[in-house]
């Protein structure tokens, strides 16, 4: 589906032409250029169900940064771990582009909207956070790399939001997500709580930190992606930018040379990175494209901390959890309620004279960078 279609679909009806001026046939009737609403739920959810997505894919990206961990440890090199994660992904979405024609279709869709170069760079976030979360998870656990991603991913949303970056349009800085974001970066603090000072591993809590900044542009570039064409399209963009950068990085960080010579794990669930990270990508795409960076970002963080709590405690070996942990959780679910109240709907011109609803979508004007 086009921008062009969305914002029809999303337009008043109440114009109606006069039987003496007929519709010409090459402008198809306002009506016609509608779409069912199942076509539409890739686009515009309403918040409670775009934030339970958000919360899906929080529980994958847990899962994601655990079997990759997992993989990393094993293969003597976290690297490893980041790139089974992405070979995997972007083999799905090969896959997905060969056999399903709505792909291939929106492809040329997108390839038709023109956009400019730098809205494709999302996948740069994505390859610097999966790399930087295999890293992190053995030193900090599944659960305190969430709580501190958040510090950064908060940050990150609430500048991302205020210069429009994401296909949302400009969003306020109002109260509520100010307190939000701020609840978000003192839940990283509770969550130490207890801990000893020499084991607080800060150049680790501040790479998970920097990751949560890159997630967040990351969502924004990929939802203009998907908001030019379909979601699927940003998935398709976000592995063809992320995959290489991950290769290299790979390489740079000696990820092949400590894995020569070492047997692959036996354990099927171990390679299962890939298909999170793609369930991840389409869950941000989703939310940012119903409730702006921030709430997804936050949405995504609470379904990630259950998810990762749980991980801790069951999985063999893991950290466990501390009360603090558990406070730092309560937390981050209490910044994501708190950012969302006082939403409204709101529009806003560009310089261009394009209006953006800033609760979804931008007219199909051709997007430039944000001032």
């Amino acid at each position: 589906m086009s921008v062009t279609d969305i914002v029809a679909a999303g337009c008043d009806s109440d114009r109606v032409t006069p039987p003496d001026h007929p519709t010409p046939a090459t402008t198809p009737p306002r009506t016609a250029q509608r779409r069912p609403a199942a076509r539409r739920l890739a686009g515009v959810l309403p918040p409670w169900l775009a934030l339970a997505v958000a919360g899906l894919g929080g529980v994958a990206s847990a899962s994601q940064s655990s079997v990759n961990a997992e993989l990393g440890a094993r293969m003597g090199s976290a690297a490893i771990g980041a790139v089974v994660n992405n070979i995997g992904g972007s083999l799905l979405v090969a896959v997905g582009l060969l056999l399903l024609p709505s792909m291939r279709a929106g492809l040329r869709t997108l390839r038709a909207a023109r956009l400019p170069w730098w809205t494709y760079l999302g996948g740069v976030g994505g390859a610097f956070f999966v790399t930087a979360a295999a890293y992190a998870v053995p030193v900090l656990g599944v659960a305190v790399l969430t709580i501190a991603q958040v510090a950064g991913n908060s940050l990150g949303g609430l500048a991302v939001d205020r210069v429009g970056l994401a296909p949302a349009g400009r969003l306020a800085v109002t109260g509520p997500r100010l307190v939000g974001a701020l609840l978000g970066i003192g839940a990283v603090v509770v969550a130490q709580v207890g801990r000893p000072v020499g084991q607080l591993a800060v150049g680790v809590i501040a790479l998970a930190v920097a990751g949560g900044l890159a997630v967040s542009v990351q969502s924004a570039l990929n939802g203009r992606v998907s908001a030019a064409s379909t979601t699927a399209m940003g998935t398709v963009a976000n592995f063809v930018v992320s995959t290489p950068l991950v290769l290299i990085a790979a390489g740079l960080l000696g990820g092949y040379r400590a894995a020569a010579g070492r047997a692959w794990p036996g354990e099927w669930y171990l390679y299962l990175g890939g298909l999170f990270g793609v369930c991840i990508v389409v869950a941000l795409l989703v939310g940012v494209r119903s409730v702006g960076v921030l709430r997804t970002g936050l949405g995504v963080v609470a379904g990630q901390l259950l998810g990762a709590l749980l991980i801790d405690v069951l999985v063999p070996g893991g950290p466990g959890v501390s009360p603090g942990l558990i406070a730092g959780a309560a937390l981050i679910i209490v910044a994501v309620l708190v950012s969302g109240r006082g939403a409204r709907r709101s529009r806003q011109v560009g310089r261009d004279g394009a209006v953006a609803d800033l609760t979804g979508w931008q007219t199909s004007r051709p997007i430039r960078p944000p001032s």
